[in-house]
């Protein structure tokens, strides 16, 4: 099992863009990190074991094989506040599905925010939980649903149950409220059904 996250506060957004937070972070760890930011926290994920890898590569073969092309692994995505520039959210999720292929306005927003991309290009994310798992079900539950992505997956080795969330309820108030009006769930080693046009996800080929 990994070690705790690690999460440091922020003041006001303005006073520092939590983009140049975390390349800071990065730049100062010995070891390889991807850091995220979420509900003004900058959290450090830990180490991923062998297990959360295999499991992590295996659910995004699942939807490759099932001819779900833009499906993904890798890359980092950036939620904006309306009507400003400030960043609300920094997530690499485990795995995703795109909408659509990026565009060069995709890639220029990329470049304008070092390296993240618009959440807006998700359609699907998902998390496998390492020792992290209450910020998996906590903050990056309640941001993924306040940036309006469609379905969020989360294999909880932590409880033995698989989630698909789906119809976000964005705050635009109160980020925090956000929530999805619908989840689905199954015990570990069984098939979890996902939303069209997702195939059944197969948890008892998992090693957890």
């Amino acid at each position: 099992m990994a070690a705790d996250p690690i999460t440091e506060p922020v003041n006001k957004p303005r006073e520092q863009d939590p983009i140049d937070l975390l390349i800071a972070f990065e730049e100062a760890s010995e070891v390889p990190i991807r850091a995220e930011y979420f509900e003004g926290m900058a959290v450090v994920p830990p180490q991923p074991d062998f297990d959360h890898g295999d499991v992590t590569g295996d659910l995004y073969h699942q939807l490759r094989s099932a001819g779900i092309r833009l499906a993904g692994m890798g890359m980092g995505f950036r939620t904006g506040v309306k009507d400003a520039d400030e960043t609300r959210s920094l997530a690499v999720p485990d795995f995703y599905v795109l909408r659509r292929r990026p565009t060069e306005l995709d890639e220029a927003y990329r470049r304008a925010h070092k390296g993240w991309y618009s959440t807006d290009l998700l359609a699907l994310v998902g998390e496998v939980t390492s020792s992290n798992h209450e910020t998996d079900t906590g903050p990056k539950y309640r941001s993924y649903a306040a940036a309006g992505i469609p379905v969020y997956v989360v294999i909880n080795r932590e409880d033995g149950h698989a989630y698909v969330h789906s119809e976000p309820v964005s705050d635009a108030e109160d980020p925090r409220r956000s929530h999805y009006r619908t989840t689905t769930t199954t015990e570990l080693g069984g098939k979890l059904p996902l939303p069209d046009p997702y195939p059944p996800l197969d948890t008892s080929v998992l090693p957890l």
